[in-house]
């Protein structure tokens, strides 16, 4: 992170606290309104870069530092939120979303692109079609979280926005191999794929040992001032387990929030409100910093291809994709609409799209740039709509109907409530 004027560490360090004090202060303001703290920290950046404090060069590798960790303590936590007995009855829905949806909106943002920058050839454009195909697993928390909402939607959402980003990952890095006109693609695109199903057994067996183990811990056992510590740890050593051997870090850290989920035995309360609140600080930071650095890119030419771009990713591409993945999978029609409008994009497209600028491909400053201004879109739009969404489906839709109708009226919990069974203060997005 580098900035305009001649600051050093401290200055740093005061600007951070400065903006980690003034969000968190206005969270309780936010919530329940169209504020949402992702907007107020992404509009935080922009604003400073604007009057000349803050300036972020996006090759920087503190910068891809900080947006890969928040991603890890996000995917981990919403890990933790998975309930067995939901994980079971919703996975056709969410195998639809990511089997079927996901792909499709890839390739219909792929046509778009080439359709309106004809510079890009395919294999770039369906490379931003890559970036910007899964869901925000920190904006979509927001929503997760809302009590109203039926509890299956809530999990199809949590799912969805957990397993895509790691599934996401390798038609990224495969597309990037094929921009780049480098020869192996067939091979690369095996390893990738092998790689996030090799990630997500890692990330099952370090959590069920971690897990077990915590019975077995010497002296008095896991003291409670460390065993927020005790979960960083395995979310961290599953996405660097899996990334120093033979793996997706990013599939991994899920599934080992998952497997933690899911065991047979409680785990503490810790295991989750700690991480949420580490998540929220480079969450924070992380849309601070993407706020200076879309300010800083500018907008490529013609702009009318740009807002159409946008416009058609938001407005089509994810909902085409979700009612035709989900056409004849039981979900009332209202629950598409709502799963096909929220499909924000966030955290891990900025990841993706800063793989892209360090690559060689040749358009990667001009994918950047689009892909960064899809997101701020999708951040301002989702952001401003999700208390708005949640709102408007619980109006519609009673959750205690569908529960009834499901056979299970009167069991379903808050998602965000629990962790195995346990309490939870709630989200860490805050709105």
């Amino acid at each position: 992170m580098n900035c305009r004027i001649e600051v050093g560490f401290p200055e740093i360090v005061l600007t951070v606290g400065l903006l980690l004090i003034v969000i968190s202060g206005l969270s309780g303001l936010a919530h329940g309104t169209v504020l949402s703290v992702s907007v107020l920290s992404v509009a935080a950046g922009m604003l400073l870069h604007a009057v000349g404090v803050l300036d972020v060069n996006p090759r920087d590798g503190s910068v891809v530092a900080i947006v890969e960790l928040a991603l890890i303590f996000t995917l981990f936590s919403d890990g933790l939120v998975v309930e067995r007995e939901l994980l079971v009855r919703n996975i056709g829905p969410t195998a639809r979303a990511l089997i079927l949806a996901m792909p499709a909106t890839m390739a219909l943002i792929a046509v778009a692109a080439k359709f309106l920058f004809s510079e890009l050839s395919w294999a770039e454009a369906f490379l931003l079609g890559a970036v910007l195909a899964p869901t925000d697993p920190v904006i979509t928390s927001a929503v997760v979280a809302a009590k109203g909402i039926p509890a299956k939607l809530r999990h199809v959402l949590n799912l969805e926005s957990g397993l895509n980003d790691g599934l996401a990952l390798p038609f990224v890095l495969f597309f990037i191999v094929i921009a780049s006109h480098e020869s192996g693609a067939g091979t690369e695109a095996v390893i990738l794929f092998a790689e996030a199903i090799v990630g997500g057994i890692i990330g099952f067996l370090l959590a069920t040992v971690a897990g077990r183990a915590i019975d077995d811990m010497p002296g008095v056992g896991l003291t409670g001032k460390y065993e927020g510590v005790y979960a960083l740890g395995i979310s961290l050593a599953a996405f660097g387990l899996a990334e120093v051997t033979f793996g997706n870090g990013l599939i991994a850290t899920f599934v080992a929030g998952i497997a933690l989920a899911v065991a047979d035995r409680d785990v503490p309360d810790a295991f989750q409100d700690f991480n949420e609140s580490v998540g929220a600080v480079l969450q924070t930071v992380t849309f601070f910093v993407f706020g200076a650095l879309v300010v800083a890119i500018g907008v490529p030419a013609p702009v009318a291809a740009v807002v159409v771009l946008i416009l058609f990713t938001l407005l089509v591409a994810r909902p085409v994709a979700i009612m035709g993945s989900l056409a004849g999978s039981g979900l009332p029609r209202i629950q598409k609409r709502f799963l096909a409008w929220f499909g924000p994009k966030g955290v891990a497209s900025m990841l993706f799209a800063l793989f892209v600028l360090k690559s060689d491909v040749t358009q990667a400053n001009l994918i950047f740039q689009l892909a960064a201004l899809v997101i701020l879109a999708s951040i301002i739009a989702h952001g401003l709509t999700d208390t708005v969404g949640a709102r408007w489906i619980e109006r519609r839709l009673k959750p205690d109907a569908e529960d009834s109708q499901d056979g299970t009226a009167g069991t379903e919990t808050d998602p965000h409530a629990t962790v195995a069974g346990q309490s939870n203060p709630g989200s860490a997005e805050g709105s």
